[in-house]
């Protein structure tokens, strides 16, 4: 549950969507550092310390430092011109037209590279994960495999990672997965994370995206204009 209190700070409470928030604006490569039991215990670490600084920050008045109220007052001044900006953006409105011509002249903005679809098991240990072959070659789903023994959180989904495109994983784990054949799988892959058997599950090619795909970042574009 993302409400479940994880510690306690003074009166002060640490939940798992606080930890949530954190891995959500990590890079996919950061993040999966992260993914692990032990990885989430560093990141619960860290909002910890945190909290622990600002109880130290109150205890020593630095939220009355001039230095200070002068930056949240620049911090202030800056919210509230975005959130001018986005009220008076929400009411203005691009017509299908404009997005129509936008996008016939400016179609080469518009291509998605290649992206697979690929699955996981990572263990920290090269014998564990020899063995963990050894007993899907036997016969063990792989999904089942993901639940049983990966340390990642995507074991929840059978080790599933969803389509990402070259550059959002480590080389290590991409080297091999965008060289894979779809359901093989593989042998153990080191990676600073530790050893991964992928799987690959699906693949889309380069392409043009649709204009009602492209929309959203068509209409972005123009408001922005």
């Amino acid at each position: 549950m993302n409400n479940k209190v994880l510690a306690k700070v003074g009166n002060r409470e640490v939940t798992q969507a606080d930890v949530n928030f954190l891995m959500k604006n990590l890079n996919p490569q950061s993040s999966m550092k992260f993914q692990s039991e032990e990885g989430q215990k560093q990141l619960l670490e860290e909002l910890i310390n945190q909290e622990l600084f600002y109880l130290d920050g109150l205890d020593k008045n630095l939220d009355k430092d001039e230095f200070y109220l002068d930056e949240l007052e620049k911090l202030k001044s800056t919210l509230l011109k975005q959130y001018a900006i986005g009220k008076v953006l929400g009411d203005l409105k691009i017509s299908d037209q404009e997005i129509e011509d936008f996008y016939k002249k400016n179609q080469n903005q518009f291509i998605k590279a290649k992206s697979i679809r690929a699955s996981h098991i990572l263990v920290s240990d090269k014998d564990k994960a020899g063995e963990i072959l050894e007993e899907i070659n036997s016969g063990l789903a792989f999904e089942e495999a993901a639940k049983k023994y990966s340390s990642c959180p995507s074991k929840e989904r059978g080790g599933d990672l969803g389509f990402f495109s070259k550059g959002q994983m480590v080389p290590e784990f991409e080297n091999v997965a965008f060289n894979m054949e779809l359901h093989k799988i593989s042998q153990p892959v080191k990676s600073q994370f530790g050893y991964h058997i992928i799987m690959v599950t699906n693949e889309a090619e380069e392409r043009t995206m649709t204009s009602d795909e492209a929309r959203p970042q068509i209409e972005k574009q123009l408001l922005a204009e």
